[in-house]
């Protein structure tokens, strides 16, 4: 369920990662980029990885060209400082009353559960009050840091810092407390599932990010695509509200905002922007063509 974590939402895992500096040998990558235009408008569409290894060279040639033309950035959210997030987080996670959390999990996965929290620093009754959702995504992302990865390198907030330094106005997509809300509004059978398919994959974590980030990088969205997809396959539910349904909305803003004149750089999860659900595929519904910009 990482691969979902990292289609779908920026919130969690930029604010939940801690930083950690690693010195690397810079590494280029070329990530994928499209674009969609008429006559007075010129929308790019990048897609992002939220949490990368230091060193890896993605912000220039075409992607810094595409940035550097553009009057404004659109990212997911404007990502809440750490006191509002987490009055977010107590707000739509926690839950006080009922059976702990432990006590929702299937019996034969309450240690793995256990063992993969305490690897990434977590005691598990720590969670016990919180909703299954929250602790699926707090595993996904504790343990980045150990792996290399690090929120600080994640193409949101270069693309935010570099915004910033050029005067650029930042908008977002969706807010914080959005985010959350398509986690929170799963049932909570499904929210058991993602966090059994969690611990399920937690062990092979690392190499699972690592071969994402390798086909994100060699600007293979195809390849990107068929990696993430596996898990929409197990939970075709959680797909369509956290991909699906988000993508069709994105579609209909994108076709809004060619109404405006300008020059406009949208980055979202690079998920988003692949496969058979992609926001360009969305776009067919209002007769617009994304084109892959080729360098």
């Amino acid at each position: 369920m990482l691969k979902m974590l990292l289609r779908s939402g920026a919130a969690l895992a930029l604010t939940l990662t801690p930083g950690l500096a690693h010195a690397q040998e810079a590494k280029d990558a070329d990530p994928a980029l499209w674009v969609v235009k008429d006559a007075d408008t010129t929308i790019y569409l990048f897609g992002t990885v939220h949490v990368l290894k230091p060193g890896l060279s993605w912000f220039d040639e075409a992607v810094k060209t595409a940035f550097d033309k553009s009057d404004e950035l659109v990212l997911e959210l404007i990502e809440p400082d750490p006191a509002a997030m987490q009055g977010i987080i107590m707000k739509t996670a926690v839950n006080p009353t009922g059976p702990t959390l432990t006590e929702k999990l299937p019996a034969d996965k309450r240690e793995a559960y256990g063992k993969a929290m305490a690897d990434v620093g977590v005691p598990a009754v720590a969670l016990d009050r919180f909703d299954p959702w929250f602790a699926a995504v707090t595993l996904s992302v504790a343990g980045l840091p150990k792996l290399g990865y690090n929120p600080e390198s994640g193409a949101e907030r270069v693309l935010g810092a570099a915004a910033k330094a050029a005067g650029k106005p930042v908008i977002g997509l969706e807010t914080a407390e959005q985010q959350l809300g398509y986690f929170d509004s799963l049932p909570e059978p499904l929210q058991v599932k993602f966090l059994v398919s969690t611990v399920d994959d937690y062990p092979k974590m690392g190499e699972t990010l690592d071969g994402m980030v390798a086909r994100w990088s060699a600007g293979d969205p195809d390849g990107l695509a068929k990696t993430m997809n596996e898990s929409l396959i197990e939970t075709p539910e959680l797909g369509k509200i956290l991909l699906g349904d988000r993508n069709v909305r994105w579609a209909e803003w994108i076709s809004q905002r060619l109404a405006k004149p300008g020059t406009v750089f949208v980055a979202v999860g690079a998920g988003h922007l692949a496969g058979s659900e992609s926001v360009q595929a969305k776009l067919a519904a209002h007769k617009l063509t994304a084109t892959r910009v080729q360098y």
